[in-house]
């Protein structure tokens, strides 16, 4: 089965923002990740959502998606990442 990571966040610095997508971008693909959608939220229709933006990535199955979170390469975009933006991270296995 194949997995999903769904990364849910609030941009706190647009510039930073851009220097992590950079740098975690080919660190995903590496890893035999595909990016399947990112966008901005329009309205919560149900319950509570309080993040602004999500990116949606798939991957093989579960093993590679925490391999490549834990991998030197995205580790390294970590300090990055919490310059740029208030994230939370959720992997689903998916059919």
């Amino acid at each position: 089965m194949t997995a999903l990571i769904v990364a849910r966040f609030d941009a706190r610095n647009a510039e930073k923002m851009d220097a992590y997508a950079a740098a975690a971008g080919p660190t995903v693909l590496a890893h035999g990740g595909e990016f399947v959608a990112m966008g901005k939220k329009i309205s919560a229709l149900v319950g509570d959502d309080e993040r602004q933006s999500v990116a949606m990535v798939r991957f093989p199955d579960v093993a590679t998606a925490k391999t490549w979170f834990t991998s030197p390469e995205y580790t390294a975009c970590k300090p990055l990442r919490e310059e740029a933006a208030d994230m939370q991270f959720t992997l689903y296995e998916t059919k």
